[in-house]
């Protein structure tokens, strides 16, 4: 499956600015569910400085400055990607291995998955926490494999929590979205790794988009997709397998990977820093096209 991705950012400046440093991680990866067959970051006005590095988790991310006066600034990335089949999924789904066994294994802290061991951590938006504890017990029966798991908590996450744009922030702690059931996609994510994690599981932030296909008889209006995030749980023996608890469903060629990290805060789109005294106007457009 081939899909063509365009994201527009688009920032209005009531004052001047007179300099900025952004950060951007727009660069969809190249991995064995993906390649990147091209990507293109386009910026106006024209940035001073403009490069591209890799970070410690392996995604792309370019970082830009400009000295000079502006009063808006226009970030487009296009890039076209073409998805490849998810088989871990089905694998996990026949695994036996139980999660208190991935929990010890966890605890062991062996050098073969040490680096494993970071996602079982508190990070920025992942917290120790009584409550989202009690709340993921009830899926974790002590015979529970690791696959059945972690499909009851996608299940009862998806049921409890309401899909609400608007209500949250990115900031917004997960013990309030729990005590509140609403939020949107990121904020799933950060419940379900908060659970795991809660749990002694390690579990990543994925983030990327989804294709979104409108009601029978509807055309697709423009600039109405959006940014995704779900969730990847390491299996011993299988390796990192994705779900989604914001649609209750295991990843497959519909969804499009930009970057993993520990939170939100690791793979956030932009990320910068302005000099300027005004207020600012923010506007995101997205597009998710099939290629074939």
């Amino acid at each position: 499956m081939r899909y063509r991705i365009k994201h527009v950012t688009d920032y209005s400046y009531q004052d001047p600015v007179g300099l900025c440093h952004n950060r951007l991680c727009l660069t969809p990866l190249n991995g064995q569910h993906q390649t990147c067959l091209s990507s293109e970051i386009r910026i106006f006005p024209a940035p001073d400085e403009f490069t591209y590095r890799t970070d410690f988790f392996g995604n792309t991310l370019a970082f830009f400055s400009s000295y000079k006066d502006h009063d808006h600034l226009e970030i487009t990335s296009v890039s076209e990607v073409e998805l490849y089949a998810r088989p871990e999924g089905e694998r996990a789904f026949h695994s036996s291995v139980l999660w208190r066994e991935v929990k010890q294994l966890i605890a062991m802290r062996d050098k073969e998955i040490v680096d494993i061991i970071q996602y079982t951590l508190p990070s920025r938006y992942i917290v120790k926490s009584e409550a989202v504890r009690s709340f993921s017990e009830s899926c974790f029966a002590e015979d529970a494999t690791l696959w059945s798991a972690c499909n009851a908590l996608m299940q009862k996450i998806y049921s409890t929590i309401e899909f609400r744009p608007g209500f949250t922030t990115v900031n917004t702690p997960v013990e309030d979205i729990l005590k509140a059931k609403k939020g949107v996609c990121q904020d799933f994510a950060h419940l379900m790794i908060c659970c795991l994690r809660n749990m002694g599981l390690p579990a990543r932030y994925v983030s990327g988009y989804i294709e979104t296909v409108p009601p029978p008889g509807k055309e697709k209006l423009i600039g109405t997709d959006a940014s995704h995030a779900w969730v990847s749980v390491f299996f011993p023996y299988v390796g990192w397998v994705e779900f989604d608890p914001t649609n209750c469903l295991l990843p497959s060629r519909h969804h499009i990977t930009v970057a993993f990290g520990r939170d939100y805060h690791d793979v956030a789109p932009i990320k910068g820093i302005v000099f300027s005294s005004g207020k600012q106007n923010l506007t995101v457009k997205v597009d998710v096209v099939r290629m074939d």
